[in-house]
């Protein structure tokens, strides 16, 4: 598996299982399944409440702690230094370790900034290796990197063709920051699977439109979680590094970009109200 280095060093594999909006009954056999087919990068989060299932399958996986990569992420509801730091502790528990390898805030709302300072503490204290954010855009990382004493070393946020983040990228690398994607389908929204110019690199290479388009994202440097219940899927999903993406191909993808969300923007009043309503 290849890996990306992050600011303080630590490696991070660049392909990962993601396990949003996995039922919690069959987290344990996915992340399972998942880790089996030879996944070391898995991300979860307090609000998809199967940390315990990611745990449990970690548990019976037989490899080495040391191995694993996880991720997990601090919630709204848990906005603030104290709660922010319980919750962490409460998040270790559930998934049965001592340390998470990157801790993320979910989301840009509530006390973030107490937030992260738990998290700071979390880090000196070697209960996360490392420490970033989720769906800050370029104006929030700006500013929480700009005042913290560690600047963020992950951000993850809606990347795909679609909406590929070029100048978020630009930023983010500004100050130190990777990109993570989530959704690199798109969740199959723009009839994504069925793209024309997806499907006709695809047959350049042998790949299908998925195993395109996260080549085309981990050319960029962008780290993928792939979500599948499915373990043949996940294996195609595993299989990206034997070929690379000409440059043509490359500007081929680049122009499929719409630079905007395929789900709802952080921006618009109605997201904001809606993520606030959640945090309380």
């Amino acid at each position: 598996m290849e890996t990306i280095r992050l600011r303080n060093g630590v490696e991070m594999p660049i392909l990962g299982y993601g396990v949003y909006q996995v039922d919690p009954a069959e987290c344990e056999k996915c992340v399972s399944e998942a880790i089996s087919a030879g996944y070391r990068l898995i991300d979860t989060a307090q609000a998809y409440n199967n940390e315990e299932g990611v745990g449990a399958a970690i548990a019976k996986s037989g490899v080495p702690r040391k191995e694993l990569f996880i991720v997990t992420k601090i919630w709204i509801s848990n906005a603030g230094y104290e709660k922010a730091k319980a919750s962490i502790e409460e998040s270790l528990r559930k998934l049965g370790t001592d340390y998470v390898d990157l801790l993320l805030i979910h989301q840009p709302f509530n006390d973030y900034y107490g937030t992260y300072r738990a998290m700071e503490d979390a880090y000196k204290e070697g209960k996360a290796r490392a420490i970033g954010v989720s769906n800050f855009y370029p104006d929030r990382l700006i500013d929480i990197a700009s005042f913290v004493e560690i600047p963020p070393m992950v951000n993850q946020i809606e990347t795909h063709v679609f909406n590929q983040q070029k100048e978020a990228q630009k930023i983010n690398e500004k100050y130190g920051c990777r990109i993570m994607s989530w959704g690199p389908f798109a969740e199959g929204r723009n009839n994504f699977f069925t793209n024309p110019v997806l499907e006709a690199i695809g047959n350049k290479y042998g790949k299908s439109v998925a195993q395109i388009a996260l080549r085309f994202l981990i050319q960029r440097g962008i780290i993928v979680i792939p979500k599948s219940t499915h373990r043949d899927r996940m294996e195609q999903n595993m299989d990206v590094f034997d070929f690379s993406l000409s440059s043509e191909d490359m500007k081929e993808i680049e122009a499929l970009d719409m630079e905007q969300s395929q789900f709802f923007s952080h921006y618009a009043p109605s997201t904001v109200e809606f993520l606030v309503s959640l945090g309380k």
